[in-house]
């Protein structure tokens, strides 16, 4: 596939590493050489200097034969322009904006034909908002991601040594749990992929990704590892964009929230902005005597959302060691999180990640519902439409266990029209299903794409 990217910052360059290492066409236009240099001394793609707003410079770009205009540089009003140029003067086929003003969605007149011509709208505030949300919901997952409206959950987490699937092979998990629709789809030992089979043994201490009726999360999740307290008292060092939309959606759910801005003009804002509810407090998360004057020993979720990684790193041991329950960081290093999150941090939220899955079921080839990113990026779940008929889709009228899947990969669970099915080998695929499909390497994606593909006589 051909990508046009407007926007080499963080955002754009995040987009450009992870869709060029599966082989994608890649040019990133910016006005920024330094951008440029760094993303073309560093990954096979084309970079090309300029405005992307500008109509010599798309074209220069190769507009007029993309498949693909992803339009994330820092402003929106240039991404919105860029979208519309890219229609109009170049006909790219889908296009595609990060957007932050919040109320932009609401006027879908604005999106439309009519209007900037765009097709999908991403924010990186507000999937990284809805990513934190769901951890502080189930405070014993590492990872929570929703598929088919919600009503099926994609949960990693790690065993208890009190846990009931502990000790017991995979095979057994009905037996364990006959209450509960789940499937394991991945066990990590010690940080690798042990592709489970059914005979693997759940071992104290392995994270397990889990396929779940969204009814039966809870359940499942506390079955696993043992249940903590509910979550109530919030602490949030960083007052940007993404604390002020978690602050604000946490307080309206009556939990008790504090947050740390060391900006004070930031500060008055957010106290302009969020309900009197939530304490504002002027300074530092890495300001010992302030977390200490503020009773950080008694919050049961402490959050570095920063924009700086190593104060979210240093703020988060920080607040551990004086007694946080739970500690959760904003790190944009993939290297950093990976490094830091099982240690004293418990988990590392990496924003690029949750802007992919937001993105890539825009990239994905056939008919894609929703893709979210797991294990730091490495796996992919994806919620897969099946279309056709037996002579057009290699995977409509088959068993689930004729379905040539790449090794590891595995279908976790189907939504049929109100009904959510845990399938057997025997189950068979029929049209309109949504298929939840577990895929342990990125690698692996364009042979799961194309099972998904309907044949020509089809259409």
């Amino acid at each position: 596939m051909k990508i046009l990217i407007m926007g080499a910052g963080r955002v754009g360059t995040s987009v450009a590493e992870n869709l060029v290492s599966e082989q994608n066409d890649i040019t990133v236009i910016d006005t920024n050489v330094d951008h440029l240099r760094y993303l073309q001394d560093r990954f096979d793609l084309r970079v090309v200097h300029g405005d992307g707003t500008q109509v010599v410079v798309l074209e220069a770009a190769g507009a007029a034969d993309a498949d693909l205009f992803i339009a994330c540089s820092a402003s929106d009003a240039a991404n919105m322009v860029g979208c519309k140029i890219a229609r109009q003067l170049f006909n790219v086929p889908r296009r595609i904006a990060r957007i932050r003003m919040p109320d932009f969605a609401e006027h879908p007149e604005l999106m439309g034909e009519e209007g900037f011509c765009i097709d999908a709208l991403i924010s990186p505030e507000r999937s990284v908002t809805t990513y934190l949300h769901s951890l502080i919901e189930f405070p014993e997952a590492l990872q929570v991601v929703e598929f088919a409206d919600g009503r099926i959950s994609v949960v990693t987490v790690r065993v208890g040594h009190g846990s009931p699937m502990a000790h017991h092979p995979v095979a057994q998990l009905r037996e364990v749990w006959p209450d509960v629709a789940a499937r394991v789809v991945d066990v990590v030992r010690d940080g690798r992929p042990l592709q489970a089979s059914r005979g693997t043994v759940i071992a104290p201490g392995d994270e397990v990704v889990l396929v779940v009726d969204s009814r039966h999360a809870r359940r499942a999740v506390r079955q696993l590892r043992d249940a903590e307290k509910s979550v109530r008292r919030v602490m949030i060092a960083g007052g940007g964009n993404i604390g002020l939309r978690l602050a604000r959606q946490l307080a309206e759910e009556n939990y008790s929230v504090r947050i740390i801005e060391r900006n004070e003009k930031r500060c008055e804002y957010l106290v302009a902005e969020l309900p009197s509810s939530v304490l504002v407090l002027h300074g530092s998360g890495t300001d010992e005597e302030l977390l200490d004057r503020e009773n950080i020993g008694d919050m049961d979720t402490w959050l570095a959302l920063t924009s700086d990684d190593e104060d979210n790193i240093m703020s988060s041991l920080l607040a551990k060691r004086m007694g946080a329950r739970k500690v959760i960081a904003l790190i944009n290093r993939q290297a950093y999180g990976e490094l830091m999150q099982g240690s004293h941090i418990d988990i590392a939220v990496s924003p690029s990640q949750a802007t992919m899955s937001e993105l890539l079921r825009h990239v994905r080839r056939g008919d894609i519902a929703a893709v979210h990113r797991l294990r730091q990026g490495v796996a992919e779940a994806i919620e897969a439409v099946a279309h056709g008929d037996r002579s057009t889709s290699k995977v409509v009228g088959r068993a689930v266990g004729d379905i040539r899947l790449p090794k590891g990969a595995s279908i976790g669970a189907l939504a049929r029209g109100d009904e959510i099915l845990m399938p057997d080998d025997d189950t068979i695929i029929q049209t309109d299903d949504h298929v939840i499909v577990f895929v342990p390497s990125r690698q692996m994606m364009p042979r799961v794409e194309k099972l998904f593909q309907v044949s020509a006589s089809f259409f």
